[in-house]
């Protein structure tokens, strides 16, 4: 089995930050995103792995390089970003030779169980019941419990079931061929070739999809829920950090993640907050926020906050005479 993740995005919607870094890179609960994708993935064995890159897809490449060297690993450049389904379909001769596929979206982070996914005997979709399923790909099934038919962001959705970004799929000719004949004849959803009309094809052809459900889901495209993710995670056994070194006169509220060489003096850091490598945190009131590597924070008060890395911020400092009776709001 080969693991296809396809991060190839320019994560438009956590702008500025994705204008240097890419977003699978992003920290959260002390982790790359897609460190947590690749992770999962080994502990059920996963060796093989495609990665679909594009914008800033050197910095992919380098990270896996250094932090993954031991797993075999092929990169495939996606030069125009067309969807999903061409991201696939641009990666085909790196994966025409596997038996199975697991495809996996590079800025999701999921709880579901794995294993029991990989070991169903059809392909298999991973997918969440949601409030509005409009924004999403949306599976509605047959009288048998098989997958009936996929709609990419359907105006009015008869399901509120929806794929999440994870799919294994066992026909991996039938994917290649379907795939390869909608980009062939200019096939595309919402002016994109999406994978879920290359499933749909291939349930066309009587292909099973059966589903399972995941436990958690986080789409990490958006500052409000890396941030709630980040928070979430944090809160569950094995996330934060344990046996901190001692840092001068401040006071850290747990749950966080401080990684190494990190400097914190007379400041108070927590809860739900992740910190890089190598940051320095002086005179600050830290909460709710992730903060990158080789940051300066000083003097400033930061709640709900997403810092990028090698950024310094000050505060600003105030001098006050005030009389009686006087109520001054800063914020």
């Amino acid at each position: 089995m080969k693991a296809i993740i396809p991060v190839a995005g320019a994560g438009t919607r956590l702008r500025p930050h994705t204008y240097t870094q890419p977003k699978p890179l992003i920290p959260v609960a002390g982790k790359t995103i897609i460190s947590f994708i690749i992770d999962q993935l080994l502990e059920v064995g996963i060796k093989d792995f495609v990665f679909v890159i594009g914008y800033l897809g050197e910095k992919i490449k380098l990270y896996v390089e250094e932090n993954y060297p031991n797993i075999n690993k092929t990169f495939v450049n996606q030069e125009e970003r067309l969807g999903l389904g061409h991201a696939i379909w641009t990666a085909r001769d790196a994966f025409q030779d596997a038996s199975e596929l697991i495809i996996v979206l590079g800025d999701t982070i999921f709880e579901v169980e794995l294993k029991e996914m990989l070991d169903k005997p059809d392909s298999c979709l991973a997918v969440k019941r949601v409030e509005d399923p409009r924004e999403f790909g949306v599976v509605e099934y047959g009288d048998d419990g098989f997958v009936k038919k996929l709609i990419e962001k359907p105006k009015i959705p008869k399901s509120n079931m929806a794929l999440v970004g994870i799919y294994k799929i066992k026909e991996v000719q039938k994917l290649i061929k379907v795939i390869d004949n909608n980009v062939t004849m200019g096939v595309r959803t919402h002016g994109e070739f999406q994978l879920t009309d290359a499933l749909m094809g291939m349930i066309k052809q009587e292909v099973k999809f059966t589903t399972i459900e995941v436990n958690n889901w986080f789409d990490c495209g958006k500052k409000e829920i890396l941030l709630e993710t980040n928070a979430r995670l944090l809160d569950k056994e094995g996330y934060a950090s344990a046996n901190l070194p001692h840092f001068e006169n401040s006071i850290i509220i747990h749950p966080v993640s401080i990684a190494e060489g990190c400097t914190i003096t007379n400041s108070i850091v927590g809860p739900h907050v992740t910190i890089g490598n190598n940051t320095k945190v002086d005179s600050a009131i830290i909460k709710e926020s992730i903060i990158g590597s080789y940051a300066a924070i000083e003097e400033v008060v930061l709640q709900n906050s997403l810092v990028g890395s090698d950024t310094a911020i000050k505060g600003l400092r105030q001098s006050l005479n005030i009389g009686d009776n006087t109520e001054i709001d800063f914020s």
